[in-house]
């Protein structure tokens, strides 16, 4: 399940459990809407209780990440998982955005984080 809003070109996304193309058939026309709004964004992607994506949604959004690469300036990765620090790492060489992992408790700074 996802929930997105956003403030001009920052876009707030909570993730829970596994995203799925259903998920994605939201995410990527909003994202889309606001590269073509903005020019570049800046997204906060909240993980709670998060089980990762299905393979179809996992595809869809390398694809994403991909053809946006350079429309990304900053992604701020919050969640409680080890696996998922060790996934904002693994993002870190293919991304042109700035990217940084923030513990769950730490929502409020990254929220600050990703406005600067």
């Amino acid at each position: 399940m996802i929930q997105l809003s956003a403030e001009e070109n920052v876009i707030y996304t909570i993730a829970e459990e596994k995203l799925t193309d259903e998920d994605y058939n939201k995410i990527i026309p909003f994202l889309q809407d606001k590269i073509r709004a903005f020019g570049k964004i800046r997204w906060y992607f909240e993980m709670q209780d998060f089980d990762g994506w299905s393979l179809s949604a996992m595809w869809r959004d390398a694809k994403f990440d991909f053809e946006h690469n350079e429309d990304m300036e900053k992604i701020a990765m919050v969640g409680s998982d080890k696996w998922e620090k060790g996934l904002t790492q693994l993002m870190k060489p293919f991304a042109k955005a700035d990217i940084k992992f923030f513990e769950i408790q730490e929502k409020e700074a990254a929220k600050t984080w990703i406005k600067q």
